[in-house]
């Protein structure tokens, strides 16, 4: 089995009201991975602006040293929603099962509310990118249950972290 290999990762919530004093889902989400071994590369709150998520996910998508960018928050229906459509367009390759698989579990919990979830997944220029609903119960599900496993190389049978030096093929 392989040794751990600890992987740099962008947080950024989407909110038009939280602050880095009551933003949960982020802290959550970085507790979590900080926790599992991999390195925090940058933490941001960008409001509910397509153009604004999609420039910071950029700017992190170019950096080398950001492996996984997660972002939480935006996914659901309303008007103001617009995290997928603010990241599908950067994405080399979409993740469906990553969605399929998130709503899945997430109905185990909540039931048939999960529907209201757009969560996605894919690869944007070799960097993994994960849009998860802004509750913090949704970040806890997505990291604990999914996530956490495919970014951890001794994951078997297979995991994305393995393929992180094969994305640029």
């Amino acid at each position: 089995m392989p040794d751990f290999i600890p992987l740099n990762i962008a947080v950024l919530t989407v909110s038009d009201t939280r602050s880095e004093a009551d933003d949960t889902s982020g802290r959550a989400l970085v507790e979590r991975l900080e926790a599992a071994g991999h390195r925090l590369a940058a933490k941001a709150i960008e409001p509910d602006d397509i153009y604004r998520i999609r420039a910071r996910v950029s700017g992190w998508i170019a950096d080398p040293d950001v492996h996984v960018v997660i972002t939480t928050g935006g996914t659901g229906v309303t008007g103001r929603d617009g995290t997928p459509e603010a990241i599908q367009v950067l994405l080399d390759k979409e993740i469906e099962g990553f969605g399929e698989v998130f709503r899945m579990l997430s109905y185990e919990e909540i039931g048939t509310s999960t529907l209201q979830s757009r969560a996605l997944a894919g690869v944007a220029n070799a960097t993994y990118v994960f849009c998860l609903p802004g509750s913090s119960g949704a970040c806890r599900t997505g990291w604990d249950r999914l996530i956490q496993q495919q970014l951890d190389i001794r994951t078997r049978p297979c995991n994305l972290a393995q393929l992180i030096p094969r994305l640029r093929e």
